[in-house]
């Protein structure tokens, strides 16, 4: 008994030890008010993030025809940069984006006692495909939210992907046996979820079940969530609180939580409840059944979940960092309905300002042995040269002006930084002549 007593209690310390952490994590987060436009910020030099990297990253998203781009750190604000006239006011569509917010709209429900995920959709729908009625009723919920209900995702014309008519939803194979992106029977999860509510629309339950608990605004038109960029961050702070909001636990089926980000199924193991999964070992795309080797989205963190949408609407929740980002706006330039080049790049330049990591002038500066560390620095600045070349150092403001200069004495140059305003600075390397050798981008925080 002893024995059966302690083996117990060692199943059961890891799971502790995961909720333990994950109300860690969410005590520490803020959450912005649910009415009014509130929402605490915090600088990028504070938490130790590259001004210029960040720069570059603002001015890329910019070049990719994006209306939005928003980065939060543990909830508070540290991005929020609007393109053209697109405002904070301006709504804008998720595309498939929704589906990841149907997804746990649908575990609401099933928390709620209104449905089941073994249940068949027929149950709501009745006769919704033109399957057989016993094929039919094999395509449970469970099918729709993980991308595997066996029906065909390139239907003949005059009929797509898109298309809900029960003519256009064709037997293909058995569930679970077939994974396929398919928006056309994903969205009838939209009409399962007003039937077994009882409600009057799509929009009406999603905000009454969670939006007025979140703050988040929006409306369903033809099945694609509108809203602004904020109501978007709203949602991924939600997911990245796994559920909760300011202390309180809206989705208390953690289990659902879990499996929703997380492998649904090993037929695209990059694929949850209608959640995109990085760091997986292999993915599938829209639109094809060919199993890719490596993860979605190789530049970003593994934890990286994310809700993506057509032209590049993108919700990225990245738990390990404390990290949500949100990015509407026109497509990038990408053909995928889901992660693309333009994922990889956005993420490796999100990273280089969050890690700091050098820009290109700055790595060819490290290169030829010119290093300026700390990066931001605070009260003390060392500029490095490769060699006695130098003769003097000197830190040039903003607007290029010269507010420091110092001759240089050893291969390392220590200058006090401690008098500057915080900003951006260039660090200049300068020969017996005065002329450049090399220059750094470097930041006072």
């Amino acid at each position: 008994m002893k024995n059966a007593l302690l083996l117990t209690g060692l199943l059961i310390l890891p799971l502790l030890l995961t909720v333990n952490q994950a109300k860690a994590q969410t005590s520490s987060l803020y959450f912005p008010p649910v009415t009014g436009s509130t929402w605490a910020t915090t600088t990028p030099a504070s938490l130790g993030w590259c001004q210029p990297q960040l720069d570059s990253l603002i001015a890329f998203a910019g070049r990719k025809s994006s209306k939005s781009l928003l980065i939060l750190k543990d909830g508070r604000m540290v991005v929020e940069h609007y393109y053209g006239t697109y405002t904070a006011d301006s709504a804008w569509y998720w595309a498939s984006a929704g589906k990841s917010l149907t997804a746990t709209l649908v575990g609401l429900a099933r928390q709620d006692g209104l449905l089941s995920l073994t249940d068949s959709t027929s149950k709501y729908l009745g006769r919704w495909t033109s399957a057989t009625r016993p094929q039919q009723r094999q395509i449970q919920l469970l099918h729709q939210i993980t991308m595997t209900t066996g029906l065909d995702d390139s239907p003949p014309a005059p009929c797509d992907n898109e298309s809900t008519t029960p003519s256009c939803l064709l037997y293909l194979t058995t569930p679970a046996t077939r994974w396929a992106y398919h928006t056309g029977a994903y969205r009838t999860l939209q009409n399962v979820l007003v039937q077994a509510s009882g409600v009057a629309s799509m929009t009406t339950y999603t905000s009454q079940r969670l939006g007025t608990r979140i703050g988040m605004t929006g409306l369903w038109a033809n099945d694609v969530f509108y809203s602004k960029a904020r109501s978007m961050a709203r949602f991924g702070l939600f997911i990245l609180a796994r559920g909760s909001w300011n202390g309180t636990q809206i989705m208390t089926d953690t289990a659902y939580f879990r499996r929703m980000t997380t492998p649904s199924q090993t037929l695209n193991r990059s694929y949850g409840y209608l959640w995109w999964l990085n760091g997986q070992p292999s993915y599938k795309l829209p639109g094809s059944q060919i199993t890719l080797p490596g993860p979605l989205i190789p530049s970003a963190p593994a934890d990286l979940i994310a809700a993506l949408g057509k032209n590049d609407q993108k919700i990225y929740v990245v738990p390990s960092l404390g990290l949500v980002v949100v990015r509407q706006g026109n497509t990038a330039g990408a053909s995928r309905l889901a992660a693309s080049s333009f994922d990889t790049e956005l993420w490796t330049k999100i990273m280089a300002a969050v890690s700091c990591r050098p820009t290109a002038a700055a790595a060819a500066a490290e290169a030829a042995g010119f290093l300026a560390f700390p990066n931001p620095a605070t009260e003390t600045l060392t500029l490095r040269q490769p060699a006695r070349t130098t003769a003097t150092v000197r830190l040039l403001d903003a607007l290029g002006r010269e507010v420091l200069r110092q001759p240089t004495a050893a291969a390392e140059t220590s200058v006090s930084v401690a008098a500057l305003a915080p900003g951006l600075y260039t660090a200049q390397w300068l020969d017996a002549s005065g002329r450049v050798l090399m220059s750094r981008k470097v930041a006072r925080q």
